[in-house]
């Protein structure tokens, strides 16, 4: 609603148009979703090994990542095979059945991954998840 033309009486407008605002509003919207993508890209890239079967996992406190050059990162920080067993050893007397999931390169070597599901389970998680990708 505007302003009244032939009106001769000097009273402000009391009403608020919230036209504009609802224009500001979506485009703030569209704004976010665009750039949500790209946000929420994930820090470490991993190329996941393919399989015809698995199951879904949900989500852990634990969560260790391989890249192909062999890094380690813990819940999306950089870290190591000695952090990644003083936080397993940590999060275990918190919550006994918690499970890791651990995510590796396809083109990481076998051992380094039996490294690192050898430091969790010496840090007392007892479960572990290996993520994959599912094939099509």
């Amino acid at each position: 609603m505007g302003a009244k033309i032939n009106d001769s009486s000097d009273e402000a407008i009391a009403e608020i148009n919230i036209v504009p605002f609802v224009d500001i509003i979506l485009v703030i919207l569209i704004i976010f979703m665009v750039t949500a993508p790209v946000i929420l890209k994930p820090s470490i890239n991993v190329n996941l090994p393919k399989a015809g079967s698995g199951d879904n996992t949900t989500p852990s406190e634990l969560t260790i990542a391989i890249d192909a050059q062999g890094g380690i990162s813990l819940n999306g920080a950089p870290s190591s095979e000695e952090a990644v067993k003083a936080f397993s050893t940590e999060l275990s007397q918190k919550a006994p059945e918690t499970q890791a999931i651990i995510s590796a390169d396809k083109d990481v070597s076998h051992g380094t991954v039996v490294k690192i599901i050898d430091a969790v389970k010496s840090g007392g998680v007892k479960r572990f998840a290996i993520t994959i990708e599912k094939q099509k």
